[in-house]
């Protein structure tokens, strides 16, 4: 914790100064009323025999401190606000960037509910611990300082107390963070699996209702809950001892001082007055550790949202362009595989990709075919350095792509992905992620080209249709159509179409590869599909198969001697025929 409080309390820097000192004043103004009620009842009452003046100067006196007291308690809550608020909102900024810089690897590693967990509800838990720190720790240890100045300087005697009760203090406290930290952990992986459940059931609510699915769902989300609430028992069956404990050490102080002290007053080596000052003092340095062990607690129970958050920020992207040319960009779209090699992870039993040995000229038009599972979309990932090669290399525009930054190489391969994602907003604005700079006519036609500008042309407020969460607002053919529009947007070296026609019916994903054939001219186009017609007029086609090409060639060669191909292609024909 300590680490993400130097790192990013920076630019609140001075706000996470001024509330310490704050408290530090507020501190130093409330040690002062003890004394002076200790002067009201010494010398106001039984010193000058009622001596109402005096009572009431040094009334108003301890009335001004209390009134000074709350105003710099307010500007310390004031300032603390300030620090916290910026300090996670540095980190959640850090953690947002952080996973920019993730490659697909380390992307499956976090699944969402867990980061979304990890920047919300986590950051919520820690800036309570922020306050926390700021305001208590900074005040407890200050206000026992001062009070046990004050305590050992009136009864040395009385206060050689705390020698034993801070030592069975110090052991609760370690007993319970012992306890405590691996129990609030477990609790937000239960957290996690909640948010899980209820973000699979909210974006997938059309196949539960058309499955009748609900009462599944909801006992499933009961689990869930349930798992919760067991485990923030769990956690907290602990952290309730906290109090009980400390209250039961601090009564018990309490008394055996009272018991002492009121001996003390009795034979008259302490003033009433001095009497109740050093009570004061007491419950003061009581309250101060009590405050201590509750930061120590919020401290504990933040330990976990901690460690969630370092988690990601210390996490190392697997893809990098440390070591790449920043002037180096792609000229041309060339593209080889040579002898590459691809296993999702290092500790895999099986490369998903091997001896991929490739040549595709610039302008060329590719398609890909083969099985589920034959990883054609993994090979294409390649490209961009959506992952990188486990063995061999893959050559982009004559260079390594690890020569390339990022940025300078995906600026050149627009890719339509699988599945296809559109962002909330208009559709102008879905198609400007292409070219921020592109013109409603550029947009326009390039829609044109993907078969949408008939179906947005219809809508009530055509390219100004807003497409909800998602895009929520159209048909997978359409949002496939879009997402394709956009990619011709960014005018790349290399397009890859990634199965984007699947959704739309063999009309118009006819259209749209003579659109696009014609559209696409000089620039490296790469498709994958299921259906032959896709890549019928593909200047070459590859046939893949459990992670190897096994054929490439034209239609025309592949129909003469690939008879898999041939098949594939006479039976597609004849259930479009009929």
């Amino acid at each position: 914790m300590f680490r993400l409080l130097k790192k990013f309390t920076k630019d609140g820097w001075w706000a996470a100064l001024l509330g310490p000192v704050f408290t530090a004043l507020e501190v130093a103004v409330d040690v002062l009323i003890p004394l002076v009620m200790s002067d009201i009842i010494d010398k106001g009452i039984y010193g000058l025999n009622g001596d109402m003046d005096y009572i009431w100067q040094r009334g108003v006196y301890m009335v001004c401190l209390a009134v000074l007291g709350a105003l710099f308690g307010a500007l310390s809550g004031l300032f603390s606000s300030i620090a916290s608020t910026r300090f996670i909102r540095n980190i959640r900024f850090a953690m947002f960037s952080k996973i920019q810089e993730y490659s697909f690897e380390n992307i499956e590693k976090y699944p969402v509910p867990t980061v979304v967990m990890r920047m919300t509800a986590d950051m919520r838990m820690l800036r309570m611990a922020y306050v926390s720190i700021v305001r208590m720790l900074i005040r407890a240890p200050f206000n026992l300082v001062l009070s046990a100045y004050f305590v050992f300087r009136m009864n040395p005697s009385l206060a050689s107390i705390f020698a034993f009760i801070l030592p069975v203090l110090a052991a609760g406290l370690v007993f319970i963070y012992l306890k405590a930290h691996p129990r609030f952990r477990q609790m937000m992986l239960k957290f996690d699996a909640l948010d899980a459940d209820l973000e699979e059931n909210i974006e997938g609510i059309r196949v539960v209702k058309t499955f009748v699915r609900e009462g599944y769902e909801t006992d499933k989300f009961d689990e869930s809950s349930s798992a919760v609430m067991k485990a923030q028992r769990f956690a907290e069956k602990i952290v309730i001892l906290n109090r009980p404990f400390f209250e039961l050490v601090m009564y018990t102080c309490m008394v055996i001082i009272a018991w002492a002290g009121g001996k003390d007053v009795i034979s008259g080596t302490m003033t009433t007055g001095n009497f109740m000052a050093y009570l004061s003092y007491i419950r003061a340095i009581l309250f101060s550790l009590l405050m201590i062990s509750n930061v120590f607690l919020q401290v504990v129970m933040a330990q976990a949202s901690v460690d969630r958050a370092n988690e990601i920020l210390d996490e190392e992207p697997k893809v990098t362009d440390k070591d790449a040319d920043p002037g180096l960009q792609v000229e041309e779209g060339t593209i080889e595989f040579r002898n590459v090699a691809f296993k999702y992870s290092d500790d895999a039993a099986k490369d998903v990709l091997s001896d991929i040995d490739l040549k595709i000229a610039a302008g060329e038009f590719i398609g890909i075919l083969g099985p589920t599972g034959s990883s054609k979309s993994t090979l294409v990932q390649l490209i961009p350095r959506l992952y990188d090669v486990t063995r061999g290399e893959v050559l982009v525009g004559g260079h390594n792509v690890r020569e390339y930054k990022l940025e300078n190489l995906r600026q050149a391969v627009a890719m339509v992905l699988q599945k296809n994602t559109l962002f909330s907003g208009t559709i102008e604005e879905n198609m400007k992620w292409g070219d921020p700079e592109a013109t409603h006519e550029q947009i326009v036609e390039a829609c044109k080209y993907a078969q949408a500008d008939e179906f947005i042309s219809a809508m009530p407020k055509k390219y100004e249709t807003d497409l909800g969460q998602g895009g929520v607002n159209v048909s997978g053919g359409q949002k496939q159509r879009l997402c394709i529009a956009r990619a011709l947007l960014k005018h790349p070296k290399i397009i890859i179409l990634d199965d984007s026609t699947s959704a739309v019916d063999t009309d118009t994903d006819h259209r749209i590869q003579l659109a696009l054939k014609e559209k696409l001219g000089g620039m490296t186009t790469i498709i994958i599909a299921q259906r032959v017609a896709s890549v019928k007029e593909a200047d070459r086609i590859i046939i893949m198969n459990d992670g190897k090409i096994e054929d490439i060639g034209s239609h025309d060669e592949l129909m003469e001697r690939n008879e898999v191909y041939r098949d594939l292609y006479n039976t597609q024909m004849e259930g479009a025929l009929e």
